[in-house]
């Protein structure tokens, strides 16, 4: 029996990417060899979800993988991401010989979706998107239902009210949400932190602090690794006033 082509996966440390290396994991169809972070250099976070680069560690030593990362400087423009992009890839083509793929966990943008594609070929790989297509209504349901544990860690606050970063990603949640917002937050309303779910080997003790208020738009909630507690342990943040960020 010919051996399963490996693939990488673009790992923001939030909800999506974690349930498409679940995906991916009972499909059998690729075998995921490591996990890809787009860091902000300087800020030591994940360019977009804020999440901090050691609780992207903590993660993808939870999930059994490697993390690979990409460090971009503030301001990259498009060409400084790709040749980011491309050198990571090289890196990851010379840790694993012949990989050729790697997945996202896009769940709508079609825009979205044809640039990875179209960045990809170039450089000689596949894009996958194992989750694309699905009703976020019902995803998230699964999500939830499957066991995952998420924390809201960035909020748009032009989209929805930055009282809602630093809280649980829950029933509660996904009831109270606004209707013009996407359950699974996939128009850029909120991004999420995964503490737990079952493509962990144990759930992480992540730690709740501040939320603040970047770029005068972003409602950003700080994450720790700790021992003893989880996000549900520390001090409700849920209800911090909009101009006290």
């Amino acid at each position: 029996m010919a051996p399963r082509p490996v693939a990488l996966l673009a790992w923001s440390g939030g909800k999506d990417a974690a349930w498409a290396l679940q995906a991916l994991r009972q499909r059998g169809e690729v075998d995921v060899v490591g996990l890809l972070s787009t860091i902000s250099a300087g800020e030591e976070r994940a360019s977009l979800q804020h999440v901090r680069a050691d609780v992207l560690h903590a993660q993808a030593a939870a999930t059994r993988l490697p993390l690979l990362e990409m460090r971009i400087p503030h301001g990259c423009d498009n060409a400084c991401y790709e040749a980011a992009f491309a050198a990571t890839l090289a890196e990851a083509q010379a840790r694993w010989p012949g990989i050729t793929r790697i997945a996202f966990g896009d769940l709508l943008l079609a825009d979205i979706r044809g640039w990875r594609e179209a960045l990809c070929a170039r450089l000689g790989w596949s894009a996958l998107f194992p989750l694309f297509g699905a009703d976020t209504t019902a995803l998230a349901r699964d999500m939830l239902a499957g066991g995952l544990r998420a924390q809201l860690c960035c909020v748009d606050t032009t989209q929805l009210d930055a009282a809602f970063s630093g809280r649980d990603f829950d029933a509660d949640l996904l009831d109270t949400l606004p209707a013009a917002v996407d359950p699974c937050g996939e128009n850029g309303e909120f991004h999420t932190c995964v503490s737990d779910g079952p493509m962990f080997t144990a759930p992480l003790q992540l730690v709740r602090g501040a939320t603040s208020l970047r770029d005068g738009r972003f409602a950003v909630t700080d994450y720790t690794v700790g021992v003893g507690r989880r996000p549900s342990d520390t001090t409700d943040q849920r209800r911090t006033p909009r101009a006290a960020m």
